[in-house]
């Protein structure tokens, strides 16, 4: 990987408040089921399993707000080097107020369609689209994809 052009990371107060609200649901959900089960057994093991889910998503985020996204001249990649878009399969930026985005952050369109990934809270893939943010920093998020924007009017991609 060459030289960090930008680097995105999750907010401490946003990530630790996200992981908060998902083990409080998580553990009020399996909490209920067994201090007050409702009438149906069905009822009760819905509320197990969605609470198991919810804490399952919050050990997610835990573990996918550890990384981080940089900018490299040859794309958007996370910490341990997973690709999220090639530099060369970007075709725009999007990360107006009417944008659909991630919170704190921006859009990424792609020339060719990428297998779905998601790590909660910092970045998904879906088809065209790239989305980075979450509880992500507005600033880092904001400059990384001014950042991005550059490289690809330079690279005579946007103008």
């Amino acid at each position: 990987m060459s030289d960090v052009l930008a680097s995105v990371s999750a907010s401490l107060g946003r990530r630790v408040f996200g992981l908060a609200t998902l083990l409080a649901l998580g553990g009020g959900l399996i909490y209920l089921a067994l201090a007050t089960p409702p009438q149906s057994i069905l009822w009760q093991g819905f509320l197990l399993v969605f609470g198991g889910v919810v804490l399952w998503l919050a050990d997610r985020l835990r573990r996918a707000t550890e990384q981080s996204i940089v900018l490299t001249e040859e794309g958007l990649f996370d910490s341990q080097g997973q690709v999220l878009a090639h530099i060369d399969n970007i075709v725009g930026v999007e990360r107006g107020p009417f944008a659909i985005k991630p919170s704190n952050g921006f859009m990424v369109r792609l020339k060719t369609r990428q297998p779905r990934a998601w790590a909660p809270g910092l970045w998904w893939r879906t088809g065209r689209r790239v989305g980075v943010g979450g509880v992500t920093s507005a600033g880092q998020s904001k400059f990384m994809a001014e950042t991005l924007t550059a490289l690809l009017v330079e690279k005579g991609v946007m103008r």
